[in-house]
């Protein structure tokens, strides 16, 4: 599990499946930042992770601010669904 940062918006929500450097991740939550102020483009700051790990997210068991962190933009991220249910 790690926290991505994507500079833009790939039309992803809460829910999401994408591909980032050939790994799949699911999007267990998305904050959307700096529509109003902050950077000239919006942040979607994702805790992502794989399949095997969305138990974990839904107890709650680990640490936040522990998480890995990693920043890339839009355009790096393809969609396979942009939103929806996971089942846990």
């Amino acid at each position: 599990m790690k926290r991505l940062i994507i500079h833009g918006d790939p039309g992803i929500r809460k829910n999401a499946v994408i591909e980032v450097d050939g790994e799949e991740l699911y999007c267990f939550s998305v904050t959307r930042n700096g529509d109003w102020h902050g950077p000239d483009e919006v942040q979607l700051w994702c805790t992502v992770g794989t399949e095997d790990e969305l138990k974990t997210f839904a107890r709650r068991d680990f640490v936040p601010m522990h998480l890995d962190v990693e920043d890339i933009d839009a355009g790096a991220v393809e969609v396979i669904k942009s939103k929806g249910e996971l089942a846990v």
